[in-house]
């Protein structure tokens, strides 16, 4: 079993998305059912709407789930788990205020020490957990063993117990914290491998922690995904624009070659150019690069062109919006249009009012030709009976013949443009 678990707390940014496409194809490719869960438990963050906004893009990317959850619909679970571990004496209240905690921190500091829980509240006589009303939280006391696990993408990883720590696991207003729901969750929802970024791989030994204090035997395995870079070479911020994938979509860039790119992104893949059908066939996440991998936008670019070149026509047509067929002409304005929002804006240059004020003479000469102009198959058939029938030469023939014909002095060559927009002349010559 494979899950998704983004928090609704902003928009879902590339490094979410490739680890959703990542769950999805391993439980697509093992035949497993792939879970959503919303985790929400930090409600300051939780801002409204995002969750079915985080619906919406998945569907869009055709990634479903055969399993949803709430997070803090588990509260119980978490609660009942956290007493369980108190009784048993794995897990203890403690009483330290923020106050005490921050001076011993600032002592570690002053040493060049790492900070570590010293233990205090946890030799306290035993506590009624349900009955204290002293502000308490609880811990899980640190494993006793070097902690291992298995990772398909940078090996075997240790940890030892001094670097876990007694962590909290539910905090003072009796919420769960954030490995603490998450162990449960994945516990509870029989999740058998986790995807996700490397800056979750601190919590990694936590989690399982968790589990094996709660007497939990089954064995999670792991692939932690590395941080994807800029274009200099940094880490990508969510500040970034290109980095949200709502920014991407409203550029016009398709969802497909969105899949195609982060699925090639620091990969071994049998072609460039794929759907997500295609890849759930050979892909593998042990083949994915340890080392970070740098975005390229302009990559990205080229293979929203490609897939909008293999893009159905009625498809297209209705991405397009434009009330015509035009799904051959926008395809042949690839060549200098990569995304649906600029191949959008070229054709409707083409279908709206012309600034035909540099020849203005010209290009009225050309749309009363154009008006009655009988089909030509081919465009030297076409040019040479209007440069005949005008009686204009050079620059002021081409220069407004490009102006009617698509509602701009540059563009590509009017011969290859002749085959896709010979059909739309006599409704040209009237605009």
């Amino acid at each position: 079993m494979y899950r998704f678990a983004p928090s609704p707390t902003g928009d879902m940014h590339i490094g979410n998305l490739r680890a959703a496409l990542f769950n999805y194809l391993c439980a697509k490719a093992k035949n497993c059912d792939f879970i959503l869960r919303i985790e929400d438990t930090d409600k300051a963050r939780n801002i409204e709407g995002k969750e079915e906004e985080i619906k919406e893009i998945l569907r869009l990317f055709n990634l479903s789930w055969q399993h949803f959850y709430i997070q803090s619909q588990n509260l119980k679970f978490h609660r009942q788990m956290a007493l369980k571990l108190v009784s048993e004496k794995k897990a203890f209240a403690c009483f330290c205020t923020k106050e005490e905690l921050e001076a011993k921190k600032e002592l570690a500091k002053k040493q060049n020490k790492p900070y570590r829980y010293d233990g205090t509240c946890e030799k306290l006589e035993d506590i009624d957990v349900l009955e204290c009303q002293k502000p308490f939280v609880i811990r899980l006391k640190k494993p006793t063993h070097t902690m291992k696990f298995k990772d398909f993408i940078k090996g075997e990883l240790s940890f030892e117990p001094e670097n876990i720590d007694s962590f909290v696991i539910m905090r003072e207003d009796k919420t769960p914290t954030y490995n603490f729901a998450c162990a449960v969750d994945d516990m509870l929802e029989g999740v058998s491998c986790i995807i996700r970024g490397e800056d979750h791989v601190s919590n990694t030994p936590k989690q399982e922690h968790i589990r094996a204090s709660l007497d939990y035997e089954k064995r999670m395995t792991y692939a932690h995904l590395p941080i994807i870079l800029n274009e200099d070479g940094v880490k990508m911020s969510k500040r970034e624009a290109h980095s949200s994938v709502k920014w991407l979509l409203e550029m016009g860039i398709l969802p497909s070659a969105i899949s195609n790119y982060l699925i090639l992104l620091g990969n071994k893949t049998p072609c460039e150019i794929f759907t997500l059908e295609e890849a759930i066939k050979w892909f593998d996440i042990s083949k994915i690069s340890k080392s970070p991998a740098k975005f390229d936008f302009k990559k990205l670019l080229q293979i929203n062109r490609e897939h909008i070149k293999r893009m159905e026509d009625e498809k297209l047509n209705k991405l397009l919006n434009l009330d015509k067929d035009v799904a051959a002409l926008a395809k042949f304005y690839t060549q200098e249009a990569s995304t649906i929002k600029e191949l959008r804006e070229k054709i409707q240059a083409i279908f709206s009012e012309k600034d035909c004020t540099k020849f203005e003479a010209e290009c009225k000469i050309l749309k009363e030709l154009l008006k009655d102009i009988e089909p030509f198959e081919n465009y030297e058939e076409f040019k040479n009976y209007l440069l005949e029938k005008s009686q204009l030469k050079g620059k002021n023939f081409f220069m407004p013949l490009r102006i009617v014909l698509t509602g701009s002095q540059h563009g590509p060559e009017l011969n290859e443009l002749y085959t896709h927009i010979k059909t739309f002349i006599h409704e040209l010559a009237r605009i």
